[in-house]
Protein backbone atom coordinates (compact mmCIF):
# COMPACT_ATOMS: atom_id res chain seq x y z
CA UNK A 1 0.00 0.00 0.00
CA UNK A 2 1.22 3.75 -0.84
CA UNK A 3 -0.29 6.34 1.17
CA UNK A 4 1.45 9.35 1.51
CA UNK A 5 0.75 12.80 3.11
CA UNK A 6 2.15 16.06 1.01
CA UNK A 7 1.03 18.89 2.55
CA UNK A 8 -0.51 19.81 6.33
CA UNK A 9 -4.48 19.21 6.52
CA UNK A 10 -6.49 22.35 5.40
CA UNK A 11 -8.88 24.12 7.90
CA UNK A 12 -11.62 24.06 4.96
CA UNK A 13 -14.35 21.60 4.70
CA UNK A 14 -13.30 18.52 2.80
CA UNK A 15 -15.47 16.74 0.28
CA UNK A 16 -15.28 13.37 -0.35
CA UNK A 17 -16.26 11.62 -3.72
CA UNK A 18 -18.11 8.38 -2.46
CA UNK A 19 -17.77 5.41 -6.33
CA UNK A 20 -13.95 4.62 -6.17
CA UNK A 21 -12.93 7.04 -3.66
CA UNK A 22 -14.68 6.20 -0.35
CA UNK A 23 -15.52 2.83 -1.55
CA UNK A 24 -13.92 0.50 -3.98
CA UNK A 25 -16.78 0.28 -6.50
CA UNK A 26 -19.25 2.31 -7.91
CA UNK A 27 -22.77 2.33 -6.65
CA UNK A 28 -24.77 2.26 -9.76
CA UNK A 29 -22.91 -0.97 -10.99
CA UNK A 30 -23.62 -2.53 -7.75
CA UNK A 31 -26.84 -1.51 -7.91
CA UNK A 32 -27.57 -2.77 -11.66
CA UNK A 33 -25.73 -6.30 -10.64
CA UNK A 34 -28.18 -6.38 -7.65
CA UNK A 35 -31.03 -6.00 -10.29
CA UNK A 36 -29.57 -8.18 -12.71
CA UNK A 37 -31.76 -11.15 -11.55
CA UNK A 38 -34.75 -9.09 -11.51
CA UNK A 39 -37.72 -7.76 -13.08
CA UNK A 40 -36.95 -4.31 -11.73
CA UNK A 41 -34.20 -4.13 -14.20
CA UNK A 42 -36.67 -3.14 -16.97
CA UNK A 43 -38.39 -0.24 -15.47
CA UNK A 44 -34.83 0.69 -14.43
CA UNK A 45 -33.72 0.97 -17.90
CA UNK A 46 -37.02 2.93 -18.79
CA UNK A 47 -36.00 5.48 -16.28
CA UNK A 48 -33.01 6.19 -19.04
CA UNK A 49 -35.73 8.61 -21.23
CA UNK A 50 -36.02 10.63 -18.00
CA UNK A 51 -31.95 11.15 -17.86
CA UNK A 52 -28.94 9.23 -16.15
CA UNK A 53 -30.17 10.84 -12.68
CA UNK A 54 -33.70 9.74 -13.05
CA UNK A 55 -32.00 6.18 -13.99
CA UNK A 56 -29.77 6.19 -10.70
CA UNK A 57 -33.31 6.97 -8.48
CA UNK A 58 -34.64 4.38 -10.07
CA UNK A 59 -31.97 1.66 -9.49
CA UNK A 60 -31.37 2.66 -6.05
CA UNK A 61 -35.19 2.42 -5.00
CA UNK A 62 -35.30 -1.38 -6.66
CA UNK A 63 -31.86 -2.05 -5.01
CA UNK A 64 -31.68 -0.64 -1.38
CA UNK A 65 -27.55 -0.39 -0.69
CA UNK A 66 -26.56 -2.43 2.72
CA UNK A 67 -23.51 0.03 3.95
CA UNK A 68 -22.52 -2.91 6.02
CA UNK A 69 -21.00 -4.59 3.71
CA UNK A 70 -19.30 -2.38 1.36
CA UNK A 71 -15.60 -2.21 0.18
CA UNK A 72 -14.88 0.65 1.73
CA UNK A 73 -11.21 2.29 1.68
CA UNK A 74 -10.37 1.80 4.93
CA UNK A 75 -7.19 3.73 4.84
CA UNK A 76 -9.03 6.75 3.51
CA UNK A 77 -11.55 6.11 6.29
CA UNK A 78 -8.93 6.10 9.19
CA UNK A 79 -7.67 9.41 7.79
CA UNK A 80 -10.78 10.64 7.61
CA UNK A 81 -11.81 9.70 11.09
CA UNK A 82 -8.64 11.28 12.49
CA UNK A 83 -10.00 14.41 10.79
CA UNK A 84 -13.43 14.48 11.50
CA UNK A 85 -11.63 13.84 15.88
CA UNK A 86 -9.34 17.17 15.06
CA UNK A 87 -13.04 19.28 13.99
CA UNK A 88 -12.80 19.18 10.85
CA UNK A 89 -15.69 19.57 8.65
CA UNK A 90 -17.02 16.41 6.05
CA UNK A 91 -19.27 16.60 3.26
CA UNK A 92 -20.02 13.32 0.95
CA UNK A 93 -19.95 14.83 -2.41
CA UNK A 94 -21.08 12.34 -5.06
CA UNK A 95 -22.87 11.61 -8.28
CA UNK A 96 -24.44 8.22 -6.49
CA UNK A 97 -28.50 8.66 -6.02
CA UNK A 98 -29.09 10.79 -2.77
CA UNK A 99 -30.99 7.97 -1.28
CA UNK A 100 -27.62 5.97 -1.59
CA UNK A 101 -25.20 8.75 -0.32
CA UNK A 102 -27.45 9.58 3.19
CA UNK A 103 -28.00 5.53 4.43
CA UNK A 104 -23.83 5.17 3.64
CA UNK A 105 -23.31 8.66 5.69
CA UNK A 106 -25.66 7.48 8.53
CA UNK A 107 -24.26 4.38 8.77
CA UNK A 108 -20.55 5.68 9.13
CA UNK A 109 -21.34 8.90 11.28
CA UNK A 110 -18.86 10.77 10.02
CA UNK A 111 -20.32 13.10 7.66
CA UNK A 112 -22.13 16.52 8.48
CA UNK A 113 -23.43 16.92 5.22
CA UNK A 114 -24.82 14.61 1.79
CA UNK A 115 -24.43 16.29 -1.86
CA UNK A 116 -25.35 13.84 -4.04
CA UNK A 117 -27.88 13.75 -7.13
CA UNK A 118 -31.15 13.95 -6.51
CA UNK A 119 -33.28 12.37 -9.63
CA UNK A 120 -32.74 15.48 -11.58
CA UNK A 121 -29.47 17.10 -11.71
CA UNK A 122 -26.70 14.33 -12.00
CA UNK A 123 -23.75 15.68 -10.29
CA UNK A 124 -21.08 14.48 -11.87
CA UNK A 125 -18.02 15.97 -12.83
CA UNK A 126 -18.54 20.30 -13.90
CA UNK A 127 -22.22 19.55 -12.69
CA UNK A 128 -20.68 18.46 -8.74
CA UNK A 129 -17.80 21.60 -9.29
CA UNK A 130 -20.66 23.89 -9.51
CA UNK A 131 -22.70 22.69 -6.71
CA UNK A 132 -19.62 22.86 -3.88
CA UNK A 133 -18.93 26.01 -5.33
CA UNK A 134 -21.96 27.28 -4.95
CA UNK A 135 -22.35 25.70 -2.00
CA UNK A 136 -18.55 26.72 -0.31
CA UNK A 137 -17.42 29.29 -2.90
CA UNK A 138 -14.48 28.85 -5.36
CA UNK A 139 -11.85 27.39 -3.23
CA UNK A 140 -13.53 27.12 -0.43
CA UNK A 141 -13.14 23.56 -0.01
CA UNK A 142 -11.13 20.60 -0.43
CA UNK A 143 -12.23 17.46 -1.98
CA UNK A 144 -11.08 14.03 -2.35
CA UNK A 145 -11.47 11.84 -5.52
CA UNK A 146 -10.49 9.25 -7.86
CA UNK A 147 -10.98 9.91 -11.45
CA UNK A 148 -10.66 12.10 -14.66
CA UNK A 149 -14.00 13.16 -13.93
CA UNK A 150 -13.00 14.60 -11.24
CA UNK A 151 -10.84 17.49 -12.78
CA UNK A 152 -13.25 19.90 -13.12
CA UNK A 153 -13.94 19.61 -9.40
CA UNK A 154 -10.05 19.54 -8.50
CA UNK A 155 -9.58 23.05 -10.41
CA UNK A 156 -11.96 24.83 -8.07
CA UNK A 157 -10.85 23.15 -4.40
CA UNK A 158 -8.17 24.81 -2.35
CA UNK A 159 -6.54 21.09 -1.77
CA UNK A 160 -6.76 17.78 -2.92
CA UNK A 161 -6.97 14.31 -1.88
CA UNK A 162 -6.11 11.72 -4.27
CA UNK A 163 -7.22 8.04 -3.88
CA UNK A 164 -6.00 5.13 -6.59
CA UNK A 165 -6.36 7.32 -9.64
CA UNK A 166 -4.53 6.80 -12.72
CA UNK A 167 -0.91 8.02 -13.26
CA UNK A 168 -2.05 10.83 -15.73
CA UNK A 169 -4.69 11.72 -13.40
CA UNK A 170 -2.00 12.14 -10.35
CA UNK A 171 0.03 14.03 -12.78
CA UNK A 172 -2.32 16.42 -13.27
CA UNK A 173 -3.69 17.05 -9.79
CA UNK A 174 -0.04 17.06 -8.44
CA UNK A 175 0.79 19.85 -11.36
CA UNK A 176 -2.25 21.95 -10.56
CA UNK A 177 -2.22 22.14 -6.69
CA UNK A 178 -1.11 21.41 -3.13
CA UNK A 179 -2.37 17.72 -2.12
CA UNK A 180 -3.25 16.90 1.34
CA UNK A 181 -3.36 12.88 1.21
CA UNK A 182 -2.28 10.61 -2.10
CA UNK A 183 -3.30 6.84 -1.23
CA UNK A 184 -2.31 3.94 -3.83
CA UNK A 185 -3.49 0.74 -2.46
CA UNK A 186 -5.49 -1.13 -5.53
CA UNK A 187 -3.89 -4.47 -5.87
CA UNK A 188 -2.81 -5.60 -9.45
CA UNK A 189 -5.60 -6.28 -11.28
CA UNK A 190 -3.93 -8.80 -13.33
CA UNK A 191 -3.84 -10.79 -10.47
CA UNK A 192 -6.94 -10.66 -9.28
CA UNK A 193 -8.61 -11.13 -12.65
CA UNK A 194 -6.95 -14.32 -12.36
CA UNK A 195 -8.17 -14.97 -9.16
CA UNK A 196 -11.33 -13.87 -10.15
CA UNK A 197 -11.74 -16.84 -12.98
CA UNK A 198 -10.62 -19.41 -10.55
CA UNK A 199 -8.24 -21.91 -12.53
CA UNK A 200 -8.11 -24.39 -9.72
CA UNK A 201 -11.74 -24.83 -10.77
CA UNK A 202 -10.48 -26.33 -13.94
CA UNK A 203 -9.37 -29.54 -12.46
CA UNK A 204 -13.20 -30.14 -12.75
CA UNK A 205 -12.51 -30.16 -16.74
CA UNK A 206 -10.33 -33.17 -16.20
CA UNK A 207 -13.64 -35.22 -16.61
CA UNK A 208 -13.41 -34.65 -20.44
CA UNK A 209 -10.67 -37.14 -20.25
CA UNK A 210 -12.22 -39.91 -18.77
CA UNK A 211 -14.21 -41.44 -21.76
CA UNK A 212 -10.41 -42.04 -23.92
CA UNK A 213 -9.53 -44.03 -19.93
CA UNK A 214 -12.72 -46.16 -19.90
CA UNK A 215 -12.37 -46.83 -23.85
CA UNK A 216 -9.27 -48.32 -23.24
CA UNK A 217 -7.48 -45.57 -26.00
CA UNK A 218 -4.71 -44.03 -23.99
CA UNK A 219 -2.27 -44.40 -27.20
CA UNK A 220 -4.82 -42.10 -29.85
CA UNK A 221 -3.31 -39.20 -30.67
CA UNK A 222 -6.65 -37.75 -31.69
CA UNK A 223 -8.63 -38.43 -29.19
CA UNK A 224 -6.48 -36.40 -27.68
CA UNK A 225 -6.61 -33.91 -29.06
CA UNK A 226 -10.35 -33.65 -29.37
CA UNK A 227 -10.00 -33.76 -25.66
CA UNK A 228 -7.58 -31.17 -25.07
CA UNK A 229 -9.61 -28.87 -27.15
CA UNK A 230 -12.99 -29.84 -24.97
CA UNK A 231 -11.28 -28.79 -21.98
CA UNK A 232 -9.75 -25.48 -23.06
CA UNK A 233 -13.56 -24.52 -24.09
CA UNK A 234 -15.19 -25.53 -20.68
CA UNK A 235 -12.22 -23.67 -18.66
CA UNK A 236 -13.25 -20.97 -20.97
CA UNK A 237 -16.28 -20.64 -20.85
CA UNK A 238 -16.52 -21.90 -16.60
CA UNK A 239 -14.22 -18.99 -15.78
CA UNK A 240 -16.94 -16.39 -18.04
CA UNK A 241 -19.61 -17.81 -15.57
CA UNK A 242 -17.69 -17.59 -12.52
CA UNK A 243 -17.19 -14.05 -13.07
CA UNK A 244 -20.97 -13.71 -13.82
CA UNK A 245 -22.06 -15.58 -11.18
CA UNK A 246 -19.69 -13.45 -9.00
CA UNK A 247 -21.63 -10.16 -10.63
CA UNK A 248 -24.82 -11.17 -9.51
CA UNK A 249 -24.22 -12.70 -6.27
CA UNK A 250 -21.48 -9.96 -5.09
CA UNK A 251 -23.84 -8.60 -2.05
CA UNK A 252 -24.53 -12.15 -0.82
CA UNK A 253 -20.49 -12.82 -0.85
CA UNK A 254 -20.17 -10.05 1.11
CA UNK A 255 -21.90 -11.21 3.96
CA UNK A 256 -20.91 -14.60 3.49
CA UNK A 257 -17.56 -15.07 5.84
CA UNK A 258 -14.93 -16.29 2.43
CA UNK A 259 -16.82 -15.97 0.11
CA UNK A 260 -16.06 -11.91 1.09
CA UNK A 261 -13.06 -12.21 -0.04
CA UNK A 262 -13.55 -12.57 -3.34
CA UNK A 263 -11.97 -9.86 -5.96
CA UNK A 264 -15.49 -7.95 -6.78
CA UNK A 265 -16.57 -8.50 -3.21
CA UNK A 266 -13.92 -6.23 -1.82
CA UNK A 267 -13.44 -4.45 -4.71
CA UNK A 268 -10.40 -5.17 -6.11
CA UNK A 269 -12.05 -5.13 -10.42
CA UNK A 270 -14.16 -2.59 -11.59
CA UNK A 271 -17.51 -4.17 -11.96
CA UNK A 272 -17.71 -3.40 -16.06
CA UNK A 273 -14.48 -4.50 -16.35
CA UNK A 274 -15.41 -8.05 -14.61
CA UNK A 275 -18.55 -7.81 -17.17
CA UNK A 276 -16.52 -7.39 -19.77
CA UNK A 277 -14.05 -10.25 -19.13
CA UNK A 278 -17.32 -12.43 -18.87
CA UNK A 279 -18.10 -11.73 -22.23
CA UNK A 280 -14.62 -12.41 -23.63
CA UNK A 281 -14.41 -15.50 -21.64
CA UNK A 282 -17.17 -16.88 -22.94
CA UNK A 283 -16.56 -16.03 -26.52
CA UNK A 284 -13.32 -17.76 -26.16
CA UNK A 285 -15.20 -20.93 -25.10
CA UNK A 286 -17.66 -21.06 -27.64
CA UNK A 287 -14.97 -19.89 -30.45
CA UNK A 288 -12.58 -23.09 -29.23
CA UNK A 289 -16.20 -25.28 -29.36
CA UNK A 290 -16.60 -24.45 -33.13
CA UNK A 291 -12.91 -25.00 -34.23
CA UNK A 292 -13.64 -28.41 -32.17
CA UNK A 293 -16.98 -29.17 -33.63
CA UNK A 294 -18.89 -29.17 -30.27
CA UNK A 295 -20.61 -25.81 -30.16
CA UNK A 296 -23.72 -27.61 -29.39
CA UNK A 297 -21.91 -28.83 -25.98
CA UNK A 298 -21.11 -25.79 -24.76
CA UNK A 299 -23.35 -23.67 -25.61
CA UNK A 300 -25.98 -25.85 -23.27
CA UNK A 301 -23.50 -25.53 -20.57
CA UNK A 302 -23.34 -21.94 -20.76
CA UNK A 303 -27.24 -21.61 -21.10
CA UNK A 304 -27.01 -24.21 -18.10
CA UNK A 305 -24.81 -22.17 -16.03
CA UNK A 306 -26.21 -18.80 -16.53
CA UNK A 307 -29.15 -19.87 -15.48
CA UNK A 308 -28.30 -21.68 -12.47
CA UNK A 309 -25.93 -18.53 -11.64
CA UNK A 310 -29.16 -15.87 -12.41
CA UNK A 311 -32.15 -17.80 -10.92
CA UNK A 312 -32.03 -22.08 -10.54
CA UNK A 313 -30.13 -21.75 -7.38
CA UNK A 314 -32.53 -20.61 -5.66
CA UNK A 315 -35.10 -23.68 -5.90
CA UNK A 316 -34.23 -26.07 -3.61
CA UNK A 317 -33.35 -29.65 -5.46
CA UNK A 318 -33.26 -27.98 -8.95
CA UNK A 319 -30.05 -26.44 -8.04
CA UNK A 320 -28.03 -29.45 -7.36
CA UNK A 321 -29.58 -31.59 -10.17
CA UNK A 322 -28.28 -28.83 -12.15
CA UNK A 323 -24.94 -28.75 -10.94
CA UNK A 324 -24.70 -32.34 -11.49
CA UNK A 325 -26.21 -32.49 -14.93
CA UNK A 326 -22.88 -29.79 -14.94
CA UNK A 327 -20.40 -32.56 -14.34
CA UNK A 328 -22.02 -35.00 -16.51
CA UNK A 329 -21.92 -32.85 -19.54
CA UNK A 330 -18.40 -32.22 -18.82
CA UNK A 331 -17.69 -36.06 -19.33
CA UNK A 332 -20.47 -36.06 -22.29
CA UNK A 333 -18.35 -33.41 -24.25
CA UNK A 334 -15.36 -35.44 -23.48
CA UNK A 335 -17.17 -38.29 -25.31
CA UNK A 336 -18.50 -36.23 -28.11
CA UNK A 337 -15.04 -34.67 -28.91
CA UNK A 338 -13.25 -37.93 -28.29
CA UNK A 339 -14.98 -39.77 -30.18
CA UNK A 340 -15.51 -42.22 -27.82
CA UNK A 341 -19.58 -41.68 -26.31
CA UNK A 342 -20.56 -42.55 -22.74
CA UNK A 343 -21.96 -46.04 -22.61
CA UNK A 344 -25.31 -45.73 -20.94
CA UNK A 345 -22.97 -47.79 -17.42
CA UNK A 346 -20.99 -44.80 -17.27
CA UNK A 347 -23.81 -41.84 -18.00
CA UNK A 348 -25.76 -43.78 -14.88
CA UNK A 349 -23.02 -44.29 -12.28
CA UNK A 350 -21.46 -40.05 -13.08
CA UNK A 351 -25.09 -38.58 -12.33
CA UNK A 352 -25.43 -40.57 -9.41
CA UNK A 353 -21.83 -40.06 -8.29
CA UNK A 354 -22.21 -35.97 -9.22
CA UNK A 355 -25.47 -35.88 -7.55
CA UNK A 356 -23.95 -37.01 -4.34
CA UNK A 357 -21.12 -34.74 -4.26
CA UNK A 358 -23.51 -31.81 -5.55
CA UNK A 359 -25.68 -32.43 -2.55
CA UNK A 360 -22.65 -32.69 -0.36
CA UNK A 361 -21.93 -29.19 -1.38
CA UNK A 362 -24.91 -27.94 0.49
CA UNK A 363 -24.66 -29.81 3.35
CA UNK A 364 -21.14 -28.18 3.64
CA UNK A 365 -22.75 -24.50 3.33
CA UNK A 366 -25.62 -25.23 5.71
CA UNK A 367 -22.82 -26.41 8.42
CA UNK A 368 -21.16 -23.74 7.57
CA UNK A 369 -24.03 -21.68 8.13
CA UNK A 370 -24.99 -23.03 11.19
CA UNK A 371 -21.80 -22.46 12.55
CA UNK A 372 -21.65 -18.90 11.84
CA UNK A 373 -25.16 -18.68 13.22
CA UNK A 374 -26.86 -17.45 10.16
CA UNK A 375 -30.64 -18.57 9.14
CA UNK A 376 -30.49 -17.34 5.92
CA UNK A 377 -28.38 -18.74 3.02
CA UNK A 378 -28.67 -15.99 0.41
CA UNK A 379 -30.06 -16.49 -3.08
CA UNK A 380 -30.07 -20.52 -1.92
CA UNK A 381 -33.49 -22.68 -1.35
CA UNK A 382 -32.08 -24.34 1.91
CA UNK A 383 -31.76 -23.51 5.69
CA UNK A 384 -29.39 -25.36 8.33
CA UNK A 385 -32.96 -26.94 9.35
CA UNK A 386 -32.52 -28.86 5.83
CA UNK A 387 -29.16 -30.56 6.27
CA UNK A 388 -30.26 -33.86 7.81
CA UNK A 389 -32.49 -34.67 4.57
CA UNK A 390 -29.42 -33.52 2.28
CA UNK A 391 -27.32 -35.76 3.59
CA UNK A 392 -29.79 -38.94 3.62
CA UNK A 393 -30.56 -37.61 -0.56
CA UNK A 394 -26.74 -37.61 -0.75
CA UNK A 395 -25.46 -40.24 0.92
CA UNK A 396 -28.10 -42.59 -0.67
CA UNK A 397 -27.05 -41.28 -4.35
CA UNK A 398 -23.74 -42.29 -3.30
CA UNK A 399 -24.41 -45.50 -2.29
CA UNK A 400 -26.80 -45.83 -5.65
CA UNK A 401 -23.63 -44.80 -7.70
CA UNK A 402 -21.62 -47.28 -6.66
CA UNK A 403 -24.74 -49.96 -7.28
CA UNK A 404 -25.04 -49.23 -10.77
CA UNK A 405 -20.55 -49.65 -10.98
CA UNK A 406 -21.28 -52.87 -9.39
CA UNK A 407 -24.08 -54.47 -11.83
CA UNK A 408 -21.36 -52.61 -14.44
CA UNK A 409 -18.84 -55.07 -13.54
CA UNK A 410 -20.75 -58.03 -13.39
CA UNK A 411 -22.19 -57.01 -16.55
CA UNK A 412 -21.53 -60.12 -19.60
CA UNK A 413 -20.69 -57.75 -21.69
CA UNK A 414 -17.98 -55.76 -19.43
CA UNK A 415 -16.60 -59.55 -18.76
CA UNK A 416 -16.13 -59.73 -22.73
CA UNK A 417 -13.67 -56.00 -22.74
CA UNK A 418 -11.46 -57.02 -20.23
CA UNK A 419 -9.21 -59.34 -19.82
CA UNK A 420 -9.32 -59.39 -15.76
CA UNK A 421 -12.68 -58.67 -14.86
CA UNK A 422 -12.89 -59.87 -11.24
CA UNK A 423 -9.72 -57.44 -11.12
CA UNK A 424 -11.96 -54.73 -12.06
CA UNK A 425 -14.50 -54.92 -9.40
CA UNK A 426 -11.95 -53.89 -6.95
CA UNK A 427 -13.03 -50.16 -8.08
CA UNK A 428 -16.77 -50.76 -6.70
CA UNK A 429 -14.81 -50.71 -3.11
CA UNK A 430 -12.49 -47.74 -3.72
CA UNK A 431 -15.31 -45.57 -5.23
CA UNK A 432 -17.76 -46.25 -2.44
CA UNK A 433 -14.42 -45.65 0.29
CA UNK A 434 -13.83 -42.59 -1.37
CA UNK A 435 -17.64 -41.47 -1.26
CA UNK A 436 -18.08 -42.62 2.39
CA UNK A 437 -14.34 -41.06 3.32
CA UNK A 438 -15.79 -37.65 1.33
CA UNK A 439 -19.13 -37.63 3.29
CA UNK A 440 -17.63 -38.01 6.81
CA UNK A 441 -14.85 -35.37 6.57
CA UNK A 442 -18.07 -33.08 5.83
CA UNK A 443 -20.31 -34.29 8.35
CA UNK A 444 -16.58 -33.76 10.73
CA UNK A 445 -16.58 -29.72 9.29
CA UNK A 446 -13.16 -30.60 7.60
CA UNK A 447 -14.39 -29.02 4.12
CA UNK A 448 -14.50 -25.85 3.65
CA UNK A 449 -14.84 -25.88 -0.30
CA UNK A 450 -16.36 -27.32 -2.82
CA UNK A 451 -15.86 -31.40 -2.68
CA UNK A 452 -13.90 -31.64 -6.12
CA UNK A 453 -11.45 -28.77 -5.14
CA UNK A 454 -11.01 -30.31 -1.31
CA UNK A 455 -10.38 -33.76 -2.98
CA UNK A 456 -7.69 -32.37 -5.28
CA UNK A 457 -6.18 -31.14 -2.34
CA UNK A 458 -6.59 -34.70 -0.20
CA UNK A 459 -3.72 -37.25 -0.46
CA UNK A 460 -5.88 -39.79 -0.04
CA UNK A 461 -8.38 -38.90 -2.75
CA UNK A 462 -5.33 -38.80 -4.91
CA UNK A 463 -3.90 -42.06 -3.73
CA UNK A 464 -7.65 -43.61 -4.26
CA UNK A 465 -7.41 -41.77 -7.91
CA UNK A 466 -4.48 -43.38 -8.91
CA UNK A 467 -5.03 -46.74 -7.78
CA UNK A 468 -9.01 -46.80 -9.92
CA UNK A 469 -6.47 -46.01 -12.65
CA UNK A 470 -4.21 -48.71 -11.90
CA UNK A 471 -7.03 -51.54 -11.54
CA UNK A 472 -8.67 -50.62 -14.96
CA UNK A 473 -5.38 -50.69 -16.70
CA UNK A 474 -4.43 -53.89 -15.44
CA UNK A 475 -8.05 -55.46 -16.22
CA UNK A 476 -8.57 -53.83 -19.47
CA UNK A 477 -7.82 -55.42 -22.65
CA UNK A 478 -6.10 -53.08 -25.05
CA UNK A 479 -7.62 -54.58 -28.21
CA UNK A 480 -11.32 -54.16 -27.55
CA UNK A 481 -13.54 -50.56 -26.00
CA UNK A 482 -15.71 -50.56 -23.58
CA UNK A 483 -17.58 -47.97 -26.29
Amino acid sequence: MNTHETVGPSPLPLCVDLDGTLIRSDMLHEGLCALATSPGILSAVAALRHGRAAFKAEVAARAPVDPEYLPYNEALLTWLRAQKSAGRRLVLATAADRAVAVAIAEHLGLFDEVIASDGVRNLKGPAKAAALVERFGAKGFCYAGNASSDLPIWREAATAVVVNAPAGVLAQVTRAMPIELTIMDQPALATEMVRAMRPHQWVKNILVFVPILTAHALTQAGAWIGGLIMFAAFCCTASGIYLINDLVDISVDRAHPKKRLRPFARGAIALPIGAMAAVVMVAAGLGLAMFGHVTLIILAYAAMSIGYSFFLKQLPLVDVFILAGLYTIRLFGGGEATGHHLSHWLLGFSIFLFLSLALLKRVEEMMSMRASGRTQSGRRGYGPADTPILQTFGVAAAFASSIVLALFVQNEATAQRYASPNILGLIVPLILFWLCRMWLAGARGYMHHDPIVYAVKDRISWAIGAAVVVVVIVAQSFTMSLG
